[in-house]
Order: C-alpha cells, then structure tokens, then sequence
C-alpha cells in the first residue's frame, strides 16, 4: 500500500454519500478520478489488503441478529465440513484457525430466533458441534492508517 491507498482506505471509514455516483463524489474529494479510485480498489480487493467494500449495519435495530460461532472440524473432513457450513446463506466470515476450535464463522439472521435453528441444522448436517458466542458487549474502534 502506499500513501494514497492508505488515504483512500481513511477517506472511506468516514463514510461513503449516498449518491448517484458515490465512488466519483469520493474520488474528487481525494483529488483523483473515479476510474482510478476503483481500479486501486479493485487491487486492494485482489490483494486481499481489503475484504469487502460495503456498508456496515446494526442488525439488531432492524430486528435481525448475528453471532459468532465456532466448531471443531477434524482434519480429515475439514473441506468438506467447511463447504457445508458455506453453502447456508446465514453464515459468512468463515475462518480456519490453529486451535481445537478451528472453524469460526459469523451467523447472521433476520429474526433472533432463527440463530439456534440455523447451528441446529449445520450441527445436524455437518455432525459437529456448533458453540455460539453471541456478543455480550459491543465496541467500536476506528482504524486510521497512518503513511
């Protein structure tokens, strides 16, 4: 990344405008064009520097819910146990990690309810066991990067 990258990344965290053109409304705020501010994004995207580029939303004020799940996925069959979790729209955020718990995913779902069916059905369809980590407290820490 260089400096304009880093500055692009900050620019947006502030917000994107809703707009016809939000990337162009960006872009003259930076003081480059629209076409190059979505090409480095589209590298940045490629890298994998960057995961997404989209809104962020408060679920819960909408009715909805999410929560963070984990479960242990031998060796043998964690390919497999992890395109079964992948294949429910309600999960994204699929993460291997090196500890006995090595898959962790969000759940995200319109009615709170719906989360235990949901971790009953990957638990029923991958046979193992799903623990839920639902948010007790939530934080918010902006992240400014700095050339």
């Amino acid at each position: 990344m260089d400096d304009l990258d880093r500055k692009i990344i900050n620019t947006l965290q502030d917000g994107i405008p809703v707009c016809e053109r939000p990337y162009l409304a960006v872009a003259m705020q930076l003081g480059i064009t629209e076409k190059e501010l979505i090409s480095r994004l589209t590298h940045l995207l490629r890298k994998r520097i960057l995961t997404r580029v989209g809104p962020l939303y408060q679920i819960e004020r909408i009715g909805g819910a999410f929560t963070l799940a984990a479960l242990h996925a031998p060796h043998n069959i964690y390919d497999r146990v992890a395109m079964q979790v992948n294949d429910f729209p309600e999960v994204a955020h699929n993460y291997m990690r090196e500890h006995k718990l090595n898959m962790w995913f969000v759940i995200a779902t319109e009615n709170p309810s719906d989360i235990k069916k949901v971790i009953n059905e990957i638990e029923k369809i991958t046979g193992c066991q799903v623990l839920n980590f639902p948010k007790s407290r939530e934080y918010f820490i902006e992240l400014k990067l700095v050339a």
